[in-house]
């Protein structure tokens, strides 16, 4: 059985290195990553949501970009994030009502994004109270659905605020998963994990 360990920040750091490591290791990463996002396309909670965030790809995160374009023909709303921050100056996402691809460019991390003069434009922004379901990036991950990020906190924050009844998929190559995940008290754990090889059930919010 997978376990889920509190431990402290230094063993949370070798582990996301391993983590990093492991994913730009993963070989035929288009491959791959087509067999994740057609494997969450099929979930019965995608099909059913009518406003999904995905994130956009960077580095070596399992690509979702081939992906998005099909996405965008299904009917649903589909937004994606962007990283800025609040009033206190704190990290947070922005999200991006996304109807063409071509509205992206490359920003922050050189990760695809709206035009910062279109930040806040009225009828594109999303509230989080809107999401249906949201697919999210890790670093790594564990099968029962406990998660470790970038160590910025925006997913931390944005996770904190879906409604409760919103599904949150954790989206990674099998190369990802550990067993013995070092998380933080405050780290969300997500209702599933998909990734090429197979659909795990999460322990999700509890």
């Amino acid at each position: 059985m997978t376990t889920v360990l509190t431990q402290p920040t230094d063993a949370k750091s070798l582990m996301r290195r391993a983590a990093y490591d492991a994913r730009a290791a993963q070989p035929e990463k288009e491959t791959a990553s087509a067999a994740a996002t057609a494997a969450l396309l099929q979930l019965p909670e995608y099909q059913r949501a009518n406003t999904v965030l995905w994130y956009l790809d960077c580095r070596s995160e399992l690509r979702t970009r081939h992906a998005l374009p099909v996405a965008l023909t299904s009917g649903k709303k589909i937004v994606v994030p962007y990283c800025t921050v609040d009033d206190f100056g704190a990290n947070k996402l922005g999200l991006w009502w996304l109807q063409s691809m071509d509205e992206l460019i490359v920003g922050k991390w050189k990760i695809l994004e709206p035009p910062r003069e279109r930040w806040g434009e009225a009828g594109k922004e999303i509230a989080t109270e809107e999401l249906d379901l949201v697919v999210v990036p890790g670093v790594a991950f564990s099968r029962r659905g406990g998660r470790m990020g970038n160590g910025q906190g925006y997913y931390d924050r944005l996770l904190g605020r879906v409604r409760p009844d919103c599904p949150l998929i954790g989206l990674c190559y099998e190369c990802q998963l550990f067993d013995d995940l070092v998380v933080s008290s405050h780290d969300v754990f997500m209702d599933q994990v998909v990734t090429e090889k197979a659909v795990y059930r999460g322990q999700g919010r509890g």
